[in-house]
C-alpha cells in the first residue's frame, strides 16, 4: 500500500495500492488501444476536451491547491499559483501546437509539399513532487493534443495530486484509455520504462534520468524527453545591495530551495561591496518566515518534502562544512517543527573544493572571485546546465554574460526561478538531453512527416537520366 503525508504534520493524506509490473503492463495496453481512436479525432475534438480541462481546474481549484500543500509542503498561496499555472498552460499548448506541430502546405511545380505532424502513440509521463501539477500537466496536455496517450506515473511523494488531476480529465470527458494513472516508486517506474511505451517524458533528478537513459539505451525508437535539474549559478556584480539580496534570496529560497532553478551558487566579486550583500542577504533570509502549508499569515516557505529529503540535506550541508566551507548561516532544523522543516542556510565555498551537486534544498554557497572573467568562469564550471543568471546594472556585463554562459534559463535582474509557459524550458549537459519542454513541449510530443503529393498519375519517364531507347 502507497500512503503520502503531509511534511508539515506526518499525517497521512492519502493512501492506495502500488500498481505491480502486470498492471503497468495492463495500463498500457489500455492507453495503445485507445490510441487509434484518440488520434485520429479531429485536433478540435482534442482543443474542446482540453479547454473542458481547464474549466474543471477553474472549478476545482481551491481543492487542487490544497491538495498539492498538503503533499508537497509549500505554502497555501505557492501551491494556489502553481494550479493558475496548470490551466494557462491549455491556451499556451493549443498555440504551440499550432506552431510548431501543425501543418503547413507549398505549391511546387508538380503539386504540393505538405508538412504534418504525428503523434506516437503511448507517452509514459513521470511527474516530479515539487510540481506535482503543474510540470507533469506541461508533459500531459501537448501530448494529448498531438494525439498521443498517457500512462502517467506520480512521484511516489504525491500521489494524491495525479489522483485528483487524473479525476479532473475524467470529468472534462477525456476518454477512457487515453490517460492512465500508475502509482509507486521505483519498481512501478522501471516497469514503465521496460513496457511498450513510444516516449518517456520526465521531470526530476540527473540520478533517475541516467538510470532512464541507460535503461532505454538500446530502445532508440522510444523518444525520451529530460530535465534533470541544476547546480544554478546567480552572479552578483554591482547594484544596491539590499536590492540584490532580494533577487538572490527569491533565487536561492523560493519553494524552501525546491526547485530545478534554484540558484544554487552566488558568485561575488570579493571587495566591500560583495561584503554587503552577503550580509543584506544573510539579514533577508533571517526574516523568511517558515510555516505549515495552511498556517496564517501565509509563510514565506514551508517544509521540504520530506523527512527524509531534509535528511539528505542536511548531509549534503555537512560535507560542505567538513570540506572547509564557512559557516555564515547553518542549516538548521526549525525549533518546535516536524524535522522536514530546515531553515535557509550560506555557506562561503571559496577556494572549496565542494561537489558539483544540486543540492536540493534552502541551502545557498558563495564563491569569491577577483574579476568578472573569472565570474563566469565559476559559473559555467558545472556539468549542469539548466538556469544562470546576473545581477547588475551593466548592459555591457550582461551582454558579455549571455554571450558566454551554457544554460537554457539566463535571466538578468530577475530570479533565476523565473521561467514562462511561453517560452522554452530545459538546459544542457547533465541537465538534460536537448529536449526543452514548456513552449516548445509541441516538439517531442508528434514527429514531422514531410510529404510531395501531386494530383495525378503522369508519366516521369522522361526524367530518368541514361534511360536506353526502347527496344
Amino acid at each position: 500500500m502507497l500512503q503520502s503525508t503531509c511534511p508539515a504534520t506526518g499525517a497521512v493524506v492519502w493512501e492506495g495500492p502500488v500498481t505491480g509490473a502486470r498492471a503497468v503492463k495492463a495500463a498500457v495496453e489500455r492507453a495503445a488501444e485507445a490510441f487509434a481512436g484518440w488520434s485520429t479525432r479531429p485536433v478540435s475534438d482534442r482543443i474542446a476536451i482540453a479547454r473542458a480541462f481547464e474549466a474543471v481546474l477553474e472549478q476545482r481549484g481551491e481543492e487542487l491547491a490544497r491538495a498539492i500543500a498538503q503533499e508537497s509542503g509549500k505554502p497555501l498561496w505557492e501551491a494556489q499559483q502553481e494550479v493558475l499555472a496548470m490551466r494557462g498552460k491549455i491556451e499556451l499548448s493549443i498555440a504551440a501546437q499550432a506552431e510548431r506541430a501543425g501543418e503547413a502546405a507549398r505549391e511546387m511545380a508538380f503539386g504540393r509539399a505538405v508538412l504534418r505532424h504525428r503523434a506516437h502513440g503511448v507517452m509514459a509521463v513521470f511527474g516530479p513532487y515539487n510540481f506535482p501539477g503543474h510540470l507533469p500537466n506541461g508533459h500531459i496536455v501537448p501530448a494529448l493534443l498531438a494525439g498521443d496517450t498517457i500512462v502517467f506515473k506520480p512521484s511516489e511523494e504525491t500521489p494524491m495530486v495525479g489522483a485528483l488531476m487524473a479525476d479532473c480529465w475524467a470529468e472534462a470527458s477525456l476518454p477512457e484509455g487515453v490517460l492512465e494513472v500508475v502509482q509507486g516508486g521505483k519498481e512501478t517506474g522501471m516497469a514503465l520504462a521496460d513496457a511498450r511505451i513510444q516516449g518517456l517524458l520526465f521531470t526530476g533528478s540527473a540520478a533517475t534520468g541516467a538510470v532512464l537513459r541507460r535503461q532505454l539505451v538500446d530502445r532508440p525508437e522510444v523518444i525520451l524527453a529530460l530535465e534533470l535539474g541544476g547546480n544554478n549559478p546567480l552572479i552578483a556584480w554591482d547594484g544596491e545591495p539590499a536590492a540584490v539580496a532580494s533577487i538572490v534570496v527569491q533565487s536561492a529560497f523560493i519553494s524552501a530551495g525546491q526547485r530545478c532553478t534554484c540558484a544554487r551558487r552566488l558568485i561575488l566579486p570579493d571587495n566591500a561591496w560583495g561584503d554587503e550583500v552577503v550580509k543584506a542577504t544573510a539579514s533577508l533570509s533571517r526574516r523568511l518566515t517558515i510555516g505549515a502549508w495552511d498556517e496564517q499569515p501565509e509563510p514565506s516557505m514551508g517544509p521540504l518534502v520530506s523527512v527524509a529529503a531534509a535528511a539528505r540535506t542536511q548531509l549534503a550541508a555537512q560535507r560542505l562544512v567538513a570540506s572547509g566551507a564557512r559557516t555564515i548561516m547553518p542549516l538548521a532544523p526549525v525549533a518546535g517543527r516536524s524535522m522536514a522543516f530546515l531553515a535557509p542556510a550560506i555557506f562561503d565555498v571559496t577556494g572549496v573544493a565542494v561537489p558539483d551537486e544540486e543540492i536540493f534544498g534552502p541551502v545557498l554557497q558563495v564563491i569569491r572571485v577577483p574579476d568578472f572573467k573569472a565570474a563566469i568562469d565559476a559559473a559555467n564550471a558545472t556539468r549542469f546546465g539548466l538556469a544562470g543568471g546576473l545581477v547588475s546594472n551593466d548592459p555591457a556585463k550582461w551582454e558579455h554574460y549571455a554571450a558566454r554562459a551554457r544554460c537554457g534559463v539566463l535571466n538578468w535582474n530577475r530570479p533565476t526561478t523565473g521561467a514562462a509557459g511561453s517560452m522554452p524550458f530545459g538546459g544542457l549537459g547533465a541537465s538534460g538531453n536537448h529536449r526543452p519542454s514548456a513552449y516548445y513541449a509541441a516538439d517531442y510530443c508528434a514527429y514531422p512527416v514531410a510529404s510531395f503529393e501531386a494530383p495525378k498519375v503522369e508519366d516521369m519517364t522522361a526524367s530518368i537520366p541514361g534511360l536506353a531507347a526502347a527496344a
